[in-house]
């Protein structure tokens, strides 16, 4: 026979389990997060990174330590949240599943905005502009030979894995090489932004006076244009050809190459895999990159000789294209934020 429990012991037992299901605390609804990759110093008060003007302008005072990630996250009462994942694939898949798997917030209804800084290719994008991407590929998922080895009548020494020349049809990506956006809720973004005043200036006028090209010379707008992604840092004008092949060849010609930045697959590869688990929406998800410099020397130079001037914090448009990534993504934010009961039952897919 089982030993019945008094009624005095019930009801102690009751009360605690309500006091332990009372302790628990709910997970801390997020409306948007800001994914910056990375920063020049402090998160304040210094030299700017991609993170900062988010944390000062936006009044992201609450820090939450995030020991298994690259970098605490930080929030404001309003539901944004600002990620830093650290340079690089690596860094960034690692940071972004920390942070979306962390029991403390829950994503399920959250916008993801990638807001960083990247080249340009002076054929499809101006210094300082924005692009709000459709498609972002992955660039260093390839074979490579040697430049110096490079078969005569071949374009580059790049090879599509498990295919022998370049560009070898048809195109196989593998998993994890391309990720098409929520193309809808992009052009939603874009259309949304598309007359944000990004300034100009003088600098930015002469820089790009050494490049031949309407798009080259016109001033900062914000366009639709896609992202090529790889950890490692390339530049020249053979280089922007290639990546001006790799976009359409692995998008059945529906990509243009517009941008090339180093996080993004690696950030989007934990967002897919944090939706299958109902963690997060891919659907939400908004990659936004501004151009800080061109990806190719200009009249002049040599590659090298150009590739030499790349630094962070010396790009010759770096502040220009930090203020912009707040600029044209905070518009967005904004507009989420104001009418949240609004987006956070439907995905935005037209025009305001």
């Amino acid at each position: 026979m089982k030993p019945r429990l008094r009624p005095a012991a019930t009801i102690l037992l009751l009360i605690f389990l309500a006091a332990s299901i009372a302790a628990k605390p709910r997970p801390i609804p997020v409306r948007v997060v800001i994914v910056a990759m990375f920063e020049v110093g402090e998160d304040t008060g210094d030299q700017p990174g991609e993170l900062q003007y988010w944390v000062e302008r936006d009044h992201l005072d609450r820090v939450y330590p995030m020991p298994t990630a690259y970098h605490a996250v930080r929030m404001n009462g309003s539901g944004e949240m600002a990620v830093l994942t650290g340079q690089g694939t690596a860094h960034a898949a690692a940071t972004i599943m920390a942070v979306g798997l962390d029991p403390r917030f829950d994503f399920s209804h959250a916008y993801w905005i990638v807001a960083g800084i990247a080249g340009g290719s002076p054929d499809r994008i101006s210094l300082g502009s924005a692009a709000w991407a459709r498609y972002v590929v992955d660039g260093d998922l390839a074979y490579e030979i040697d430049a110096r080895e490079i078969p005569p009548g071949w374009s580059t020494g790049y090879i599509p894995l498990r295919k022998k020349q370049p560009f070898e049809s048809p195109a196989e990506p593998l998993p994890g090489q391309v990720f098409a956006l929520n193309s809808a809720l992009a052009q939603w973004a874009f259309n949304l932004t598309r007359g944000v005043d990004i300034s100009d200036s003088d600098k930015l006028k002469q820089i790009r006076s050494n490049f031949d090209g309407v798009l080259a010379q016109s001033p900062p707008s914000v366009i639709l244009g896609d992202e090529v992604s790889s950890s490692t840092y390339w530049h020249g004008q053979l280089f922007d050809a290639w990546a001006a092949q790799w976009m359409p060849y692995f998008t059945g010609g529906n990509g243009v190459f517009a941008t090339t930045a180093m996080e993004d697959t690696g950030t989007l590869q934990s967002l897919e895999l944090l939706s299958h688990a109902g963690r997060v929406d891919l659907n939400r998800v908004l990659v936004l990159r501004t151009v800080s410099n061109y990806d190719r020397q200009p009249r002049g130079l040599s590659a090298a000789e150009s590739l030499a001037r790349q630094r962070i914090g010396a790009y010759a448009a770096y502040l220009p294209s930090l203020e912009a990534a707040y600029t044209v993504g905070h518009t967005v934010v904004n507009e989420l934020l104001t009418h949240w009961p609004q987006y956070q039952a439907n995905i935005p897919a037209a025009g305001p």
